[in-house]
């Protein structure tokens, strides 16, 4: 992810999210690299951003941020394809575990996680807001 790619990094965010991070959140994840490593997907020949994903390793562990695909491009397998390339290069180099967030109510986004070996770990109660939700820690070992 370049500063370039921040436009259609938060149109996703904002069609992905109740309460999205604003530009300005963006800018500092592209800032804050090696900590902070975002990536955008890329597709089709005229090089659209369709979706990205943020993650911070911070020594040998990893906290996934932030993933989203554009609404036009889910439920191809997009969202799944890039999490195993990025759980691939971190078991490589030398990660020991991850760890993300996610709300109870994104069904179809645990099954994924649950489908890449992510085990439920613990809550944040009242994580998320509009609505209001708990968030469910979900983890893996490499």
């Amino acid at each position: 992810m370049t500063k370039e790619d921040i436009s259609y990094v938060f149109e996703i965010e904002c069609l992905s999210y109740s309460n999205p991070w604003q530009t300005s959140a963006f800018e500092g994840e592209v800032d804050n690299f090696p900590i902070s490593n975002p990536y955008v997907i890329i597709y089709g020949p005229e090089a659209k951003v369709i979706g990205y994903i943020i993650y911070w390793k911070i020594r040998e562990e990893v906290q996934i941020s932030n993933i989203a695909v554009h609404p036009d491009y889910r439920r191809l397998g997009i969202a799944e394809r890039i999490l195993r390339k990025v759980l691939s290069r971190l078991k490589k180099n030398n990660m020991a575990f991850v760890l993300l967030e996610v709300r109870p109510s994104n069904v179809s986004a645990r099954a994924l996680y649950k489908k890449l070996g992510f085990i439920h770990i613990g809550v944040r109660k009242n994580y998320y807001k509009d609505p209001s939700e708990d968030a469910l820690i979900l983890g893996r070992d490499f």
